[in-house]
């Protein structure tokens, strides 16, 4: 930056005293960096630090005779002499005083620009929001939770609101990722399966008609909870069913599996659900688990998430996380 001060005749003053008769004009001079070796500022750190051309030149792997022309190149870079010998070896001039904090804070930050980005769950702060339905929501969360309390205290885990099979919720980057089974997807999504399940069912504990084990008769003629997810299509069970000629008789239909779990437990009713849902429900209600008298293709949960946050080290974290938790 350059100021000159200019008296109202525009000649150039020195004396300080004649302020009142002057007017100061700031001109920035435009630096083309294309032109600039910004790799001489790594000697000045040097030259700073060692005090010396020769020891500067070995820190950076230079001859002492090229340390010597690279320094010249910096002082015509920089338009001043930097360093000058004195009586315990180099000193700094005004100028290179000036820059030696900046210079190293400029490099310190370029440093971390193109250093790998390092994850430490104990320290990382922030937002993870994951899509999913209540199904993998309780297979696998609370997992997620427990391991968030142990080991990211202070990263928070946000259950977004479903929206259809969420595909378009990730590509649109309101969810992080998603949970789910899921069909084609965006060239953008990528895709991790998490575990494969089969579909059982539960009945109340002390249910009369499945004390010899369930056929597929008494399966059929039973009242069945049904849980609808989307609203789409027929559900794989029905599928099946159809295939034999068969139906079964649906008594109701709820959105969540937790709601149709609950109204089982204080029923007659049948549910029929996946597997590692049904083991953990039953858990935690007075419910039997018992096996489905029907070949239905296995359920292939997944999860996916855009390639924007593919690379990120905090969402790999998270990822694997959840592949540890289904895993065990």
């Amino acid at each position: 930056m350059e100021i000159l001060l200019l008296s109202r005749t525009g000649s150039v003053h020195d004396c300080g005293t004649c302020i009142n008769d002057m007017k100061v004009i700031t001109t920035m001079r435009q630096v083309d960096l294309s032109g600039v070796d910004l790799n001489l500022l790594k000697l000045f750190e040097a030259l700073v630090r060692e005090r010396s051309v020769t020891q500067a030149g070995l820190r950076l792997g230079l001859s002492q005779p090229a340390a010597s022309r690279a320094l010249g190149r910096l002082r015509t870079m920089l338009g001043d002499r930097l360093v000058v010998r004195g009586k315990s070896g180099l000193e700094l001039t005004p100028r290179g005083e000036a820059l030696a904090g900046r210079v190293t804070r400029l490099l310190d930050d370029a440093r971390g620009i193109v250093a790998p980005a390092v994850f430490d769950p104990a320290a990382a702060t922030g937002k993870i929001t994951i899509a999913a339905h209540d199904h993998l929501s309780l297979v696998v969360l609370g997992d997620l939770v427990a391991r968030f309390e142990r080991q990211a205290p202070a990263l928070g885990l946000h259950i977004a609101q479903p929206a259809g099979d969420n595909v378009r919720l990730v590509e649109q980057g309101g969810a992080d990722l998603a949970l789910g089974i899921f069909g084609d997807l965006p060239g953008s999504l990528h895709r991790r399966g998490l575990h494969t399940d089969r579909y059982v069912c539960v009945v109340r504990s002390g249910h009369p008609g499945v004390a010899g084990g369930l056929s597929l008769e008494r399966y059929v003629a039973l009242r069945h909870v049904t849980v609808t997810i989307s609203g789409l299509g027929e559900s794989a069970v029905d599928v099946a069913l159809s295939a034999r000629g068969l139906t079964r008789h649906v008594a109701l239909r709820v959105p969540h599996f937790i709601a149709g779990a609950m109204l089982v437990a204080d029923s007659d009713m049948i549910l029929t659900l996946p597997g590692r849902l049904a083991r953990r429900l039953a858990d935690k209600l007075p419910l039997t688990v018992v096996a489905l008298p029907l070949v239905v293709a296995p359920l292939a949960p997944a999860m996916i998430w855009h390639e924007r946050v593919h690379g990120d080290p905090a969402h790999i974290w998270v990822r694997q996380q959840l592949v540890d938790i289904v895993a065990s």
